[in-house]
């Protein structure tokens, strides 16, 4: 099956508007992340305007939903307002670009995901350097992945699952929301755990790929709990596992790979923020201060709860714990992805 042409149209209808928003705002002309009083050197009487804090991906979508849930928190702390903006294209890699091109004044903030760290492996000309494009501010939490499948899918658990997909691998579809986002990393490791070679369907964006899934156009995929865990509760899909050590408060009765028999398949999904490289310490130490307070919040916690993850511990919400995360996972993913063959350009 292939993703509908309306998602597509809309996906990148949503992109372009994204990205020329950003664009303009960067300017001067958006009215929010433009140059301000405090200028790029210096702190000033940071935050004096808006902030924006952009999503690589899809509205509605996994980063998305964390970005919404800290904004207001991070906002009251600062002083100001807090506008979250989505500028999806090449599996996060556009709004990341546009973000270490900004000016460097704390007025432009990314939330990104896993795919920072896997990125440069993938692709061959990115525009900027993880470790040397940003400025890390701190993580924000970690997300189990699930493993879904249509509600009508043969199989009845994971170790069926694997034995299925193996005798049916030319006709299984395994979706996911475009090369490079967490729930493609997943399915590749999936397959690697499996030992076999699927058919994958990429989408726009985690939304029309859990559509067409709850609609039963696609057969299965690896998504993270903030995602699917609605779904999963309303019996909307079939739920197989969870790719983390132990089970998700939110899904008691959903075991994890290792107990379904596939240990291997070990991910959850780090989320954290960044500002461009320059952007002056002072700042970075306000916004990570102030990620802090919104990681403490109770409804930060009650809501990251009931989608089956939670806040990072205050020490991680730091940029030097940011940094040796990221370190640590660009070489774990440039193997795996190596490991696997695949390559966007």
């Amino acid at each position: 099956m292939r993703p509908t042409s309306r998602y597509r149209a809309a996906a990148r209808m949503i992109a372009v508007i994204g990205v020329v928003s950003l664009v303009a705002a960067c300017s001067g002309n958006g009215g929010t992340t433009g140059a301000g009083a405090t200028g790029g050197g210096e702190a000033g009487g940071y935050p004096d305007q808006n902030i924006t804090v952009v999503v690589p991906f899809s509205a509605g979508g996994p980063t998305d939903t964390v970005t919404r849930m800290i904004a207001d928190p991070m906002a009251a702390k600062l002083g100001t307002k807090i506008v979250v903006q989505n500028v999806e294209g090449a599996g996060g890699t556009v709004g990341a670009g546009e973000v270490a091109r900004a000016k460097p004044d704390g007025y432009t903030v990314l939330m990104h995901h896993i795919g920072m760290s896997t990125a440069p492996a993938l692709y061959k000309d990115l525009g900027y350097k993880p470790l040397e494009s940003f400025e890390m501010v701190g993580l924000v939490t970690e997300v189990p992945m699930t493993i879904v499948a249509r509600k009508d899918f043969p199989p009845a658990t994971l170790q069926d699952l694997v034995t299925y997909v193996k005798a049916n691998a030319n006709k299984v579809t395994l979706a996911n929301a475009g090369i490079g986002a967490a729930s493609h990393l997943c399915g590749l490791l999936f397959q690697t755990a499996a030992g076999v070679k699927l058919q994958e369907v990429p989408y726009e964006g985690t939304g029309p790929a859990l559509t067409d899934l709850v609609g039963g156009q696609v057969d299965f995929m690896c998504d993270q709990t903030t995602n699917t865990s609605g779904q999963i509760s309303a019996g909307e899909v079939k739920a197989y596992a969870v790719t983390t050590p132990e089970r998700v408060k939110s899904l008691p009765d959903l075991p994890t790979t290792t107990e379904a028999g596939l240990p291997k398949l070990q991910v959850s999904v780090w989320h954290a923020l960044y500002v461009p490289a320059g952007t002056p310490q002072e700042v970075v130490q306000k916004l990570s201060e102030a990620l802090k307070v919104a990681l403490a919040d109770q409804k930060v916690i009650d809501q990251m709860a009931k989608l089956g993850t939670a806040p990072v511990p205050a020490e991680d919400a730091t940029p030097q714990a940011h940094r040796a995360k990221l370190q640590e996972q660009l070489g774990t993913w440039s193997k795996v992805i190596a490991d696997a063959g695949v390559k966007v350009s």
